[in-house]
């Protein structure tokens, strides 16, 4: 439900007078904790280890052994905890990093900024289309940094290459085409053993529906929608995100979606679909994914009147046309291209540092990264629906 008026003018005095955390001075160092420490989350962490005057002070979750690896391996001095409000409550630290399901982002995110904390959260921000309006109302309410993980942002041929499309040099673009491939049917079956008595199921399903405890929904939540969105939350929304800010527009005014469970059905949400978007500028964007096979893995094509430019995380190509005969199957020559300097996540979370100390905008904003969110929630409203859905 949206708040009202009064609810959020309570909202934002409640917040307006909370701790803003500690000031940091300039060798000070940021004692960060890290919550819900999966693979994503510890991944996160080892790279907030390699950055300068930074401590892992904390680590939280919900699966004992995965808790003990984390500390292992990560910060041997680091405090547990089970619960994440016990970890808010500590005055020394300065920052936490969330790697939870995603229908643990928002409730997170918002008692973080309560307790003064800054926050890198991983995407999507959001696990419904209202839960990121109650948290853009919390952020802007509040004095935090806030930075979401969308690291194409900090990633310098995307960089580059947004000003290419920006500055007009493809000429009109009435056409996105997305993509994201991955291959789940190779390890279908092969997921780690979850001793259920060390995990406290209760407080990983949080505000979803009660029910039994089930080994493949707590090691693949992104597939089921209690907890994750599937494809279009998961994989295309970091796309999505890489088009509005390209595009300059982040509000597509409608959705239409088809897909299905054809070779993994013991998921919820569908292996295979096909989501298109039309925005008000005039231009169409479309996305296609399946977890039957990786090869291409993710790209993103923009196609305009005067070129081409296909990007990903390896690099770009901008291809001009009129180089080739028309309906020709082979790209000219690249007029510019660039490849990736490695993975954009350090820079990323490297922004993210520099902006507790200095307390500017990070990258990624919120409000960004709410209308990714908010695209791909269309988008499933759409499937599930199996209708078009009207922003």
């Amino acid at each position: 439900m949206k708040q009202n008026r009064r609810e959020f003018l309570q909202t934002a005095a409640a917040l307006a007078t909370l701790p803003s955390g500690r000031v940091l001075g300039a060798n000070e160092r940021i004692r960060v904790g890290g919550i819900g420490v999966g693979g994503r989350c510890s991944g996160l962490l080892g790279l907030v280890n390699k950055a300068e005057g930074t401590e892992i002070a904390a680590l939280c979750d919900v699966y004992e052994p995965r808790l003990h690896a984390a500390k292992a391996n990560l910060a041997p001095g680091a405090s547990e905890y089970v619960d994440y409000r016990e970890l808010l409550d500590r005055k020394d630290i300065d920052a936490v990093v969330i790697g939870s399901p995603d229908h643990w982002h928002v409730p997170m995110t918002i008692d973080a900024l309560k307790a003064g904390k800054d926050v890198y959260v991983e995407k999507p921000v959001s696990h419904s289309i209202e839960e990121g309006e109650r948290l853009q109302q919390a952020v802007a309410a509040s004095t935090q940094v806030v930075q979401v993980g969308y690291q194409q942002r900090s990633w310098e041929h995307f960089k580059i290459a947004h000003d290419i499309v920006a500055g007009g040099e493809l000429g009109k673009i009435t056409l996105v085409l997305a993509s994201w491939y991955q291959n789940y049917l190779k390890n279908r079956g092969g997921v780690a053993p979850v001793e259920a008595e060390k995990l406290d199921w209760r407080r990983f399903l949080g505000s979803a529906p009660d029910q039994p405890f089930d080994a493949l929904r707590y090691v693949r939540w992104r597939w089921f929608w209690d907890f994750g969105g599937g494809h279009l939350t998961d994989l295309y929304s970091h796309f999505c995100d890489v088009i509005h800010w390209y595009m300059g527009e982040n509000s597509p005014r409608a959705a239409l979606a088809m897909g299905g469970r054809s070779a993994l059905p013991e998921f919820e949400c569908p292996d295979t679909i096909s989501a298109a978007y039309d925005y008000p500028g005039g231009f169409k964007v479309v996305y296609n994914g399946t977890l039957v096979g990786s090869l291409d893995g993710g790209n993103i094509l923009f196609r305009g009147s005067e070129g081409m430019m296909k990007i990903n995380r390896d690099g770009f190509a901008v291809y001009r046309e009129g180089l080739v005969p028309a309906e020709k199957t082979h790209y000219p020559e690249p007029e510019s291209a660039m490849q990736s300097g490695g993975d954009g996540t350090f820079s990323h979370l490297n922004n993210f540092l520099e902006c507790v100390r200095s307390r500017k905008a990070p990258a990624a904003d919120v409000k960004s990264a709410i209308a990714a969110a908010r695209a791909a929630h269309l988008g499933n409203m759409a499937y599930r629906k199996g209708t078009r859905v009207d922003a």
